[in-house]
Protein backbone atom coordinates (compact mmCIF):
# COMPACT_ATOMS: atom_id res chain seq x y z
CA UNK A 1 0.00 0.00 0.00
CA UNK A 2 1.37 3.62 -0.97
CA UNK A 3 1.05 6.19 1.96
CA UNK A 4 -0.45 9.00 0.97
CA UNK A 5 1.58 11.68 -0.90
CA UNK A 6 4.70 8.65 -0.51
CA UNK A 7 6.19 6.72 -2.64
CA UNK A 8 5.76 2.80 -3.08
CA UNK A 9 7.80 0.71 -0.46
CA UNK A 10 10.29 -1.55 -1.84
CA UNK A 11 11.38 -4.67 -0.06
CA UNK A 12 15.26 -4.16 0.19
CA UNK A 13 17.04 -5.71 -2.54
CA UNK A 14 14.43 -5.64 -5.00
CA UNK A 15 14.78 -3.48 -7.88
CA UNK A 16 12.15 -0.40 -7.66
CA UNK A 17 8.78 -0.75 -9.69
CA UNK A 18 9.81 1.82 -12.41
CA UNK A 19 13.29 1.12 -12.96
CA UNK A 20 14.57 -0.36 -16.01
CA UNK A 21 17.22 -2.66 -16.87
CA UNK A 22 19.85 -2.86 -19.59
CA UNK A 23 20.21 -6.75 -21.18
CA UNK A 24 23.42 -7.94 -20.85
CA UNK A 25 25.11 -10.29 -22.71
CA UNK A 26 26.58 -14.06 -21.49
CA UNK A 27 28.69 -16.02 -23.61
CA UNK A 28 27.41 -19.74 -24.34
CA UNK A 29 27.70 -21.98 -20.87
CA UNK A 30 30.09 -24.94 -21.05
CA UNK A 31 28.19 -28.29 -21.11
CA UNK A 32 29.43 -29.17 -17.65
CA UNK A 33 28.41 -25.77 -16.36
CA UNK A 34 24.83 -26.50 -17.85
CA UNK A 35 25.20 -29.93 -16.29
CA UNK A 36 25.16 -29.24 -12.68
CA UNK A 37 22.68 -26.04 -13.10
CA UNK A 38 20.24 -29.21 -14.10
CA UNK A 39 21.14 -31.14 -11.06
CA UNK A 40 18.23 -30.42 -8.37
CA UNK A 41 19.59 -28.14 -5.50
CA UNK A 42 22.74 -26.89 -7.25
CA UNK A 43 21.23 -23.40 -7.22
CA UNK A 44 21.43 -23.64 -3.56
CA UNK A 45 25.00 -24.23 -3.53
CA UNK A 46 27.65 -21.92 -2.95
CA UNK A 47 29.58 -20.79 -6.14
CA UNK A 48 32.76 -23.01 -5.56
CA UNK A 49 31.13 -25.92 -5.03
CA UNK A 50 28.85 -25.51 -8.05
CA UNK A 51 32.28 -25.18 -9.96
CA UNK A 52 33.28 -28.42 -8.47
CA UNK A 53 30.25 -30.03 -9.52
CA UNK A 54 30.57 -29.12 -12.86
CA UNK A 55 34.03 -30.57 -13.17
CA UNK A 56 32.75 -33.78 -12.24
CA UNK A 57 31.21 -36.88 -14.46
CA UNK A 58 27.25 -36.27 -14.78
CA UNK A 59 26.64 -39.74 -11.76
CA UNK A 60 29.26 -38.36 -9.77
CA UNK A 61 27.87 -34.81 -10.24
CA UNK A 62 24.57 -36.18 -8.56
CA UNK A 63 25.83 -38.13 -5.96
CA UNK A 64 27.80 -35.62 -4.64
CA UNK A 65 25.19 -32.40 -4.81
CA UNK A 66 22.87 -34.93 -3.14
CA UNK A 67 25.70 -35.62 -0.17
CA UNK A 68 26.18 -31.99 -0.01
CA UNK A 69 22.80 -31.20 0.12
CA UNK A 70 21.67 -33.51 2.64
CA UNK A 71 23.82 -31.98 5.25
CA UNK A 72 22.94 -28.57 4.33
CA UNK A 73 19.59 -29.33 5.05
CA UNK A 74 20.25 -31.00 8.46
CA UNK A 75 22.38 -28.74 9.46
CA UNK A 76 19.35 -25.90 9.05
CA UNK A 77 17.13 -28.69 10.66
CA UNK A 78 19.32 -28.67 13.68
CA UNK A 79 19.50 -24.98 13.90
CA UNK A 80 15.97 -25.24 13.43
CA UNK A 81 15.21 -26.92 16.62
CA UNK A 82 17.61 -25.65 18.75
CA UNK A 83 15.16 -22.97 20.52
CA UNK A 84 12.94 -25.96 21.24
CA UNK A 85 15.40 -28.38 22.73
CA UNK A 86 16.96 -25.67 24.81
CA UNK A 87 13.45 -24.63 26.34
CA UNK A 88 12.85 -28.63 26.65
CA UNK A 89 16.09 -29.03 28.17
CA UNK A 90 15.08 -27.44 31.58
CA UNK A 91 12.02 -28.80 31.50
CA UNK A 92 10.56 -30.09 34.86
CA UNK A 93 7.62 -32.82 35.29
CA UNK A 94 4.04 -31.33 36.36
CA UNK A 95 3.13 -31.88 39.51
CA UNK A 96 0.28 -33.82 40.98
CA UNK A 97 -2.68 -31.34 40.72
CA UNK A 98 -6.40 -31.45 42.56
CA UNK A 99 -8.46 -30.68 40.24
CA UNK A 100 -10.86 -27.27 41.42
CA UNK A 101 -13.56 -29.40 39.82
CA UNK A 102 -12.97 -31.44 43.17
CA UNK A 103 -12.75 -29.05 45.39
CA UNK A 104 -15.30 -26.28 44.17
CA UNK A 105 -17.64 -28.81 42.92
CA UNK A 106 -21.00 -27.32 41.82
CA UNK A 107 -20.89 -24.21 44.03
CA UNK A 108 -18.54 -21.93 41.30
CA UNK A 109 -20.34 -19.00 39.99
CA UNK A 110 -20.83 -18.03 36.93
CA UNK A 111 -17.77 -15.93 35.33
CA UNK A 112 -16.65 -14.32 32.45
CA UNK A 113 -14.34 -16.70 29.84
CA UNK A 114 -10.65 -16.93 30.97
CA UNK A 115 -8.12 -14.76 29.62
CA UNK A 116 -4.47 -16.26 28.83
CA UNK A 117 -1.00 -15.05 27.80
CA UNK A 118 1.46 -16.61 25.77
CA UNK A 119 3.80 -18.20 28.23
CA UNK A 120 4.68 -17.80 32.15
CA UNK A 121 7.95 -16.18 32.74
CA UNK A 122 7.75 -15.47 36.10
CA UNK A 123 6.01 -16.77 39.70
CA UNK A 124 4.62 -14.69 42.58
CA UNK A 125 4.59 -16.61 46.06
CA UNK A 126 1.39 -15.46 48.34
CA UNK A 127 0.06 -16.69 51.56
CA UNK A 128 -3.82 -16.70 52.39
CA UNK A 129 -3.71 -14.99 55.36
CA UNK A 130 -5.76 -18.09 56.78
CA UNK A 131 -5.51 -19.70 60.08
CA UNK A 132 -2.98 -22.33 60.53
CA UNK A 133 -4.21 -25.45 62.07
CA UNK A 134 -5.76 -26.97 60.00
CA UNK A 135 -6.29 -30.70 58.99
CA UNK A 136 -5.39 -31.03 55.45
CA UNK A 137 -8.41 -33.27 54.98
CA UNK A 138 -10.15 -29.96 55.35
CA UNK A 139 -8.58 -28.16 52.83
CA UNK A 140 -11.37 -28.48 50.11
CA UNK A 141 -13.57 -26.73 52.36
CA UNK A 142 -11.26 -24.07 53.76
CA UNK A 143 -10.56 -23.68 49.80
CA UNK A 144 -14.35 -22.96 48.99
CA UNK A 145 -14.26 -20.46 51.93
CA UNK A 146 -11.37 -18.57 49.92
CA UNK A 147 -13.19 -18.61 46.70
CA UNK A 148 -16.45 -17.47 48.41
CA UNK A 149 -14.15 -14.43 50.22
CA UNK A 150 -12.82 -13.18 47.00
CA UNK A 151 -15.87 -13.55 44.58
CA UNK A 152 -18.61 -12.47 46.96
CA UNK A 153 -17.15 -9.61 49.61
CA UNK A 154 -14.50 -8.58 46.67
CA UNK A 155 -17.21 -9.48 43.89
CA UNK A 156 -14.10 -11.01 41.60
CA UNK A 157 -14.28 -13.00 38.71
CA UNK A 158 -12.74 -15.79 40.40
CA UNK A 159 -10.13 -16.88 42.33
CA UNK A 160 -7.42 -14.80 42.36
CA UNK A 161 -4.81 -17.76 42.64
CA UNK A 162 -3.64 -19.89 39.77
CA UNK A 163 -2.60 -22.50 42.56
CA UNK A 164 -2.94 -23.59 46.05
CA UNK A 165 -0.25 -25.45 48.13
CA UNK A 166 -1.42 -26.42 51.74
CA UNK A 167 1.10 -27.70 54.01
CA UNK A 168 1.01 -30.80 53.34
CA UNK A 169 2.34 -30.22 50.24
CA UNK A 170 -0.62 -30.73 48.15
CA UNK A 171 -0.91 -28.75 45.29
CA UNK A 172 -4.39 -27.67 43.84
CA UNK A 173 -6.03 -25.80 40.96
CA UNK A 174 -6.88 -22.17 41.64
CA UNK A 175 -8.23 -20.22 39.37
CA UNK A 176 -10.10 -21.73 35.78
CA UNK A 177 -8.75 -21.97 32.42
CA UNK A 178 -6.81 -24.84 32.69
CA UNK A 179 -3.37 -26.00 34.34
CA UNK A 180 -1.42 -26.30 31.71
CA UNK A 181 -2.61 -23.16 30.13
CA UNK A 182 -0.82 -19.78 31.03
CA UNK A 183 -3.88 -18.49 32.67
CA UNK A 184 -3.79 -14.69 33.39
CA UNK A 185 -4.34 -14.28 37.01
CA UNK A 186 -5.39 -11.78 39.76
CA UNK A 187 -2.95 -12.00 41.97
CA UNK A 188 -0.55 -9.37 42.19
CA UNK A 189 -1.50 -5.60 41.19
CA UNK A 190 0.03 -4.80 37.71
CA UNK A 191 1.70 -7.87 37.38
CA UNK A 192 -0.94 -10.54 36.55
CA UNK A 193 0.68 -11.24 32.81
CA UNK A 194 2.89 -13.79 31.96
CA UNK A 195 3.21 -14.67 35.87
CA UNK A 196 1.17 -17.47 38.11
CA UNK A 197 0.34 -17.13 41.68
CA UNK A 198 0.95 -19.90 43.94
CA UNK A 199 -0.67 -19.26 46.94
CA UNK A 200 0.70 -21.04 50.50
CA UNK A 201 -2.35 -21.90 52.51
CA UNK A 202 -1.90 -20.16 55.84
CA UNK A 203 -0.41 -17.10 57.35
CA UNK A 204 3.36 -17.10 57.45
CA UNK A 205 4.56 -14.19 59.18
CA UNK A 206 7.91 -13.82 61.34
CA UNK A 207 8.94 -17.05 63.49
CA UNK A 208 5.97 -18.93 62.19
CA UNK A 209 7.26 -22.37 61.09
CA UNK A 210 7.17 -23.19 57.16
CA UNK A 211 7.12 -26.72 56.50
CA UNK A 212 9.32 -28.22 54.17
CA UNK A 213 6.44 -30.27 52.30
CA UNK A 214 4.94 -26.45 51.53
CA UNK A 215 8.07 -25.29 49.99
CA UNK A 216 8.83 -28.00 48.08
CA UNK A 217 5.58 -28.04 46.27
CA UNK A 218 5.59 -24.66 45.84
CA UNK A 219 8.63 -25.41 44.16
CA UNK A 220 7.57 -28.09 42.04
CA UNK A 221 4.95 -26.06 40.41
CA UNK A 222 7.57 -23.16 40.26
CA UNK A 223 9.98 -25.33 38.00
CA UNK A 224 7.15 -26.71 35.80
CA UNK A 225 5.69 -23.76 35.04
CA UNK A 226 8.90 -21.92 34.41
CA UNK A 227 10.44 -24.12 32.57
CA UNK A 228 7.92 -24.16 29.70
CA UNK A 229 9.49 -21.13 29.07
CA UNK A 230 13.03 -22.09 29.57
CA UNK A 231 13.03 -19.84 33.10
CA UNK A 232 15.77 -20.20 35.46
CA UNK A 233 13.97 -20.17 38.85
CA UNK A 234 17.12 -18.23 39.77
CA UNK A 235 16.96 -15.65 37.18
CA UNK A 236 15.33 -12.47 36.87
CA UNK A 237 12.16 -11.60 34.70
CA UNK A 238 11.74 -8.23 32.31
CA UNK A 239 7.59 -7.30 32.82
CA UNK A 240 5.92 -4.45 32.13
CA UNK A 241 3.75 -2.91 35.08
CA UNK A 242 0.16 -2.40 34.25
CA UNK A 243 -1.49 -0.22 36.28
CA UNK A 244 0.27 2.38 39.03
CA UNK A 245 -1.19 0.08 41.90
CA UNK A 246 1.74 -2.11 41.53
CA UNK A 247 5.46 -0.74 43.11
CA UNK A 248 5.77 0.53 39.10
CA UNK A 249 4.36 3.30 37.09
CA UNK A 250 1.49 1.74 34.59
CA UNK A 251 3.70 0.71 31.33
CA UNK A 252 6.97 0.81 33.62
CA UNK A 253 9.30 -1.89 32.91
CA UNK A 254 10.70 -4.02 36.02
CA UNK A 255 13.26 -6.63 36.34
CA UNK A 256 11.97 -8.94 39.09
CA UNK A 257 13.04 -12.14 40.41
CA UNK A 258 11.64 -15.43 38.34
CA UNK A 259 10.10 -16.49 41.59
CA UNK A 260 9.23 -13.43 43.22
CA UNK A 261 7.55 -12.84 46.96
CA UNK A 262 3.95 -11.25 46.41
CA UNK A 263 5.25 -7.73 47.91
CA UNK A 264 8.16 -7.81 45.43
CA UNK A 265 5.48 -6.09 42.70
CA UNK A 266 3.02 -4.45 45.66
CA UNK A 267 3.14 -2.83 48.86
CA UNK A 268 2.47 -6.15 51.46
CA UNK A 269 3.74 -8.19 53.86
CA UNK A 270 2.34 -10.78 51.84
CA UNK A 271 3.56 -13.57 51.82
CA UNK A 272 4.50 -13.06 55.33
CA UNK A 273 8.39 -12.97 56.32
CA UNK A 274 8.73 -16.03 57.01
CA UNK A 275 7.61 -17.39 53.97
CA UNK A 276 9.57 -14.58 52.60
CA UNK A 277 12.85 -16.14 53.93
CA UNK A 278 12.29 -19.28 52.22
CA UNK A 279 12.15 -17.81 48.24
CA UNK A 280 15.90 -18.58 47.91
CA UNK A 281 15.47 -22.53 48.64
CA UNK A 282 12.53 -22.74 46.55
CA UNK A 283 14.28 -21.35 43.96
CA UNK A 284 17.00 -23.49 44.46
CA UNK A 285 15.13 -26.72 44.57
CA UNK A 286 13.54 -25.55 41.12
CA UNK A 287 16.08 -24.82 39.91
CA UNK A 288 17.22 -29.15 40.33
CA UNK A 289 13.77 -29.78 39.12
CA UNK A 290 14.77 -28.52 36.05
CA UNK A 291 18.38 -30.15 35.77
CA UNK A 292 20.25 -26.99 36.29
CA UNK A 293 23.34 -27.12 37.84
Amino acid sequence: MVPPGGTPHVADGADPPDSRTMPVFRGPRRARERRASRIPGAARMPAAARALLGALPGLAAVAALFLCANGVERAADAQAAAPAAATDRYAAPRPDIVPRSVWLGDTARAQPAPRYDDKVVAVFVHHTDTPNGYDCADVPAILRGVYQGQTGARDWDDIGYNFVVDRCGTVYEGRAGGIDRPVTGAHTQGFNHRTTGIAALGTYTAGVPVPGELTDAIAAVAAWKLGESGTDPRGKAVLVSSNGLSRFAAGATATLPAVAGHDDGYATSCPGAALTARLGDIRDTAARLQGRA
